[in-house]
């Protein structure tokens, strides 16, 4: 037995051993019966019985959320509202670990629970569930992926000045940390008239022979610009054909602002690691994410936090590596909002009933309608592309002669809108058409943007 694991045989045979392992393994067959104390979709909450449910009615959508009627939410992707499943969802799995926690194994029943989230994630991204990590939020995906990736001093990375600071922060850790190179590119100059050739171009002329890693942001939360990633992808690929395995590059995406927007198998868009939260445009329970990697992706990564899976407590107790599924492997251990993770598939759930494919439509239309009135508004400087293969949910503006700040403060205080100002050096005025939004309310927005004058 390895001296880091502390004990000798005969202490590992009372408490790890065989005895050990067997009490672990039975453990974790115990808590799987925790799975038939979470409630069906159709249950009802403790509190209120939830509107009824139309998937093919928008407006009986927008019902299920509880939202408030006195303002229209055109930033309710930021801290998602959570609709009525997914609201019982969680109150029924909180109730449950407040009144019998024994039922669930000392948390021991994530095990089965976190793998129910990751297949529905799976089915829903069209992925498989082995190649899923689950998270507490994009952050935590980013420092995971970035952090593990087997670089070495003077490898480089090269990622785009448009990059939120999750992604930025990680990789200057990584810098100081290991020597790795950080080369930063611009994609665009003038956001509202960026072109897929250009952008593709310049990240694939910032390439050199020591690039081991492309960082990029699928949507631009401070543009809304929406990157050609299975463009750039491709042409990374055609000169991954050209290296050896160990010098190729891998694409690792922070997608949280197209995942659950666009219409696409998350493997189509030809990148390595996709990183990701669910509670925003998913509407999904506050608190989670996930990373999904290609198994040769997974297999370029160091794990940089413990797992509390079966694989990893089974490679502890015998005093060797463990062997797994990356995405057992790579899923943080430790406690979790255990009620938020559970009720995730509930979320994924409702996406589909309403239908991947109409969100996705019906998301695009409201922001095609709000760019096309603000861009006739001589006092507005639209700041998002006009065209859909280069823009997602989020749409961008700046109004003469008013910060960003100011803008939104009018808009809630006069016109009860709600929107946001772009967290960033240069901020821009941002809304967010989603499927709790609708036509008739970006009307509203156009008429109130005309009226900042």
């Amino acid at each position: 037995m390895p001296e880091s694991t502390g004990m000798n045989q005969s202490q590992l045979s009372r408490s790890g051993g065989p005895v050990g392992r067997r009490a672990l393994l039975r453990g974790a067959t115990l808590a799987a019966p925790a799975m038939a104390l979470l409630p069906p979709a159709t249950a009802t909450a403790a509190t209120a019985t939830p509107p009824r449910f139309n998937p093919h009615d928008w407006r009986s959508v927008r019902n299920q959320f509880l939202l408030t009627r006195q303002h229209a939410h055109f930033a309710a992707f930021m801290l998602a509202s959570h609709p009525a499943s997914v609201r019982t969802a969680i109150t029924a799995v909180r109730n449950q670990l407040d009144t019998y926690p024994e039922r669930y194994q000392m948390g021991l029943a994530d095990i089965e629970l976190g793998a129910r989230a990751r297949a529905a994630l799976a089915d829903y991204i069209g992925a498989a569930p082995a190649e899923i990590a689950l998270t507490d939020s994009t952050t935590m995906g980013i420092g995971l992926v970035y952090a593990g990736l087997r670089l070495r001093p003077g490898d480089e990375v090269v990622t785009t000045t448009h990059e939120f600071y999750s992604t930025y922060e990680a990789l200057r850790l990584r810098r100081e940390s290991d020597g790795v190179v950080v080369r930063e590119v611009a994609p665009y100059d003038d956001p509202a008239a960026a072109r897929a050739e250009v952008m593709v171009a310049r990240l694939l002329d910032a390439v050199t022979p020591r690039t081991r890693v492309l960082a990029m942001t699928w949507v631009h939360s401070s543009t809304g610009v929406k990157l050609p990633v299975r463009r750039i992808a491709e042409a990374i690929a055609e000169l991954n054909s050209r290296r050896n395995v160990e010098e190729r590059i891998l694409v690792c995406l922070d997608a949280v602002h197209g995942f659950a927007v666009e219409d696409i198998d998350v493997p189509a868009l030809g990148v390595d690691f996709f990183m990701t939260a669910t509670h925003k445009w998913l509407f999904g329970p506050r608190g989670t994410g996930f990373v999904w990697g290609r198994p040769e992706a997974w297999a370029r990564l160091r794990t940089t936090i413990p797992s509390f899976s079966i694989p990893a407590f089974v490679g502890w107790l015998t005093g060797q590596p463990p062997l797994g599924a990356p995405g057992d492997l790579h899923s943080p251990g430790g406690y979790h909002s255990f009620e938020q993770r559970w009720a995730l598939p509930e979320a994924v759930a409702f996406h589909r009933a309403v239908g991947r494919d109409r969100i996705a439509a019906y998301t695009h239309a409201q922001a095609r309608q709000l760019k096309e009135g603000l861009a006739q508004l001589s006092h507005v400087r639209l700041v998002t592309p006009r065209s859909p293969e280069l823009s997602s949910g989020i749409v961008c503006c700046a109004i003469d002669g008013l910060s960003a700040e100011e803008v939104v403060t009018r808009l809630r205080d006069r016109h009860r809108i709600l929107a946001g100002a772009t967290p960033y050096r240069q901020s821009y005025v941002r809304f967010g058409p989603s499927l709790v939004t609708s036509p008739q309310e970006v009307t509203r927005v156009v008429r109130a943007v005309a009226a900042l004058r």
